[in-house]
């Protein structure tokens, strides 16, 4: 395993589309395993595979329960929606509002090919849009919310004082 270097913001390679992954083999194995030790390195919850240069559909995430690996993950349901802080470790320092569902389903295949569905609230449903959004080349800062959507001052200030 590797530790492999987070392409940043202002690499044109971030604003690609990524293709499907057709074959399941040692090379996207050690892909999945040098992202996973890469986003665990800086602290991330998630990690697409162009964040790395690879522009194959490919994310790592880990909020919180264990390591979940998505190849040619799909957003197949969501619902509801949700205004919080996000982040990005393309865009580091940065953060801002943004505009998510707050319940979305995942269909996506493991590292062995078999199709598998994967639900998610809140931070898990925010972090599976921000990864698969990577993957069609838009960055959160392309879903930011509407100031009138935003919590109220005193939530705000509660927010950066932490």
């Amino acid at each position: 395993m590797a530790i492999r270097k987070i392409r940043e913001d202002s690499d044109p390679i971030l604003r690609k589309k990524s293709r499907p992954v057709t074959e399941f083999d040692e090379r996207l194995f050690t892909l999945l395993d040098d992202m996973a030790e890469t986003m665990y390195s800086v602290d991330g919850v998630g990690l697409a595979a162009v964040q790395v240069g690879v522009l194959r559909r490919v994310v790592v995430m880990d909020t919180g329960d264990g390591l979940i690996e998505l190849i040619n993950p799909e957003i197949v349901e969501r619902g509801g929606e949700q205004v919080e802080t996000e982040g990005c470790l393309s865009i580091p320092g940065k953060r801002g509002y943004t505009l998510r569902p707050a319940y979305v389903k995942v269909r996506a295949q493991n590292r062995k090919g078999q199709w598998c569905m994967y639900k998610g609230e809140g931070l898990k449903a925010r972090c599976f849009c921000h990864e698969i959004d990577h993957l069609d080349g838009i960055l959160f800062t392309d879903r930011l919310a509407p100031r009138e959507k935003w919590p109220k001052e005193e939530k705000q200030e509660e927010l950066t004082a932490k």
